[in-house]
């Protein structure tokens, strides 16, 4: 049960707050911030990870095998329950190596959940990030944002900063020397 509401959350989320789930409700994310930042290099994510087309081939693909497990055990609930622990555990395990190589957060710009999540955020984007003019570009918010976003560049902006995969995790307001970002 507790994964079909992971699974779901995110995307029935979406809408009202974005990517809300991922930053601050979701388990895995939350095992890569309290555990593996303490090992990873915290390298830049690799921009092919970030790209639309290696993301909706992640989300057919994760779609695609989950659907086939689920025909084949269609009706044992045993078999069923396997087929979530299954696809948890390898992409957990994918996540985790992922972590270890380039940045603890690595899995979550690919997230097949997140993904959707950040395609079914309504216009406007709900729970825009406010930058204030006092903002200096001194750039810590990127460093304190684990999908290494840039909100520092809608200085100015009247909409703020609208990012899809912003995970409205508040580690950039909390960083802010000036105290220019709020949602």
């Amino acid at each position: 049960m507790i994964a079909i509401i992971c699974m779901l959350a995110p995307v029935l989320m979406a809408p009202y707050k974005g990517r809300y789930w991922c930053g601050n409700f979701c388990p895995r994310g939350s095992f890569y911030d309290n555990v593996m930042a303490k090992i990873s290099p915290k390298k830049q994510i690799p921009a092919i990870f970030r790209s639309k087309g290696f993301r909706i081939f992640m989300v057919m693909f994760i779609i695609g095998v989950f659907s086939i497990q689920m025909y084949y055990s269609w009706g044992d609930l045993s078999a069923m329950g396997a087929v979530f622990v299954r696809i948890i555990l390898i992409t957990t395990i994918v996540g985790i190596v992922l972590g270890v190589i380039y940045h603890h957060r690595t899995w979550c710009s690919f997230c097949p959940m997140g993904t959707l999540a950040s395609w079914f955020s309504t216009e406007p984007k709900p729970m825009p990030l406010k930058v204030e003019n006092s903002c200096v570009n001194c750039k810590l918010c990127t460093k304190a944002c684990p999908l290494q976003l840039s909100p520092y560049t809608a200085k100015g902006s009247t909409d703020g900063f609208t990012h899809d995969d912003c995970l409205k995790c508040n580690r950039c307001v909390e960083k802010c020397p000036k105290k220019a970002l709020t949602f």
